[in-house]
């Protein structure tokens, strides 16, 4: 498999030159804009406060959680999630995570369709990445056409979840700015184009994901395409 030229065409080169390149971009921004306060010195959770506020999101919970740049929103108990990195810290690097994760809290309240799609597709697609290898697998090694098959259908549910991310996560990052701006807490040209470095480098880890899964999808697709055409 790793002799194979396309193993690389498709799987490994695209998904890790951008995964690379996404990486650099978080740290360089992050680092560069983590010392760059907010206007009136609130931290990332005082942000979030604020726009849910702002937006009638009073019941939404803000809490601590570990680990760095474990920013989430959760959905189920309608509770956002912030890395203490994040939740204590008054600089432009943390509002805009924080605010990007309010985003998603504000999709939920609207009922976004893309992340409802994306919510009812998760127990799928986590028990399509433990599945999918161990199909793909055993069709190849026995010849089971069907059954290899079924490993390249779930495959492809992982690629669908990671396509209808990327709108969610665009979006969020779109709302996020918005608000930012809105309600004062973010000023300037400066502000802004900062805040703009911080989201999109951020949206470059999902494009990565992306095409890393869209490539992995091609790759046993192929594999088993050409494995039927062998036994022809």
């Amino acid at each position: 498999m790793f002799e194979d030229s396309t193993f690389w065409l498709f799987v490994v080169t695209p998904g890790l030159l951008l995964g690379l390149y996404a990486q650099a971009r978080i740290k360089a921004n992050y680092v560069r804009y983590s010392g760059v306060g907010t206007s009136g010195g609130i931290a990332g959770a005082q942000v979030a406060r604020a726009l849910l506020d702002a937006r009638g999101l009073q019941s939404v919970r803000i809490e601590s959680t570990p680990g760095m740049l474990s920013d989430h929103y959760d959905p189920q108990s309608k509770t956002l999630r912030l890395s203490p990195e994040v939740y204590y810290t008054p600089s432009l690097a943390a509002a805009g995570i924080a605010a990007h994760e309010t985003g998603h809290a504000l999709q939920d309240a609207a009922g976004y369709l893309p992340l409802k799609v994306r919510s009812l597709i998760v127990p799928a697609v986590q028990l399509s990445a433990k599945v999918a290898p161990w199909l793909f697998i055993a069709g190849v090694l026995f010849g089971a056409n069907s059954l290899a098959w079924s490993g390249v259908l779930l495959f492809g549910a992982q690629t669908l979840f990671t396509l209808i991310t990327l709108p969610v996560e665009f979006d969020a990052s779109a709302r996020a700015q918005q608000l930012l701006v809105s309600q004062g807490i973010i000023h300037g040209e400066q502000q802004v184009e900062g805040i703009e470095k911080v989201l999109g480098a951020a949206a470059w880890t999902y494009v990565a994901g992306a095409v890393s899964a869209a490539g992995s999808f091609l790759y046993v697709a192929y594999i088993v395409y050409s494995m039927v055409r062998r036994n022809r």
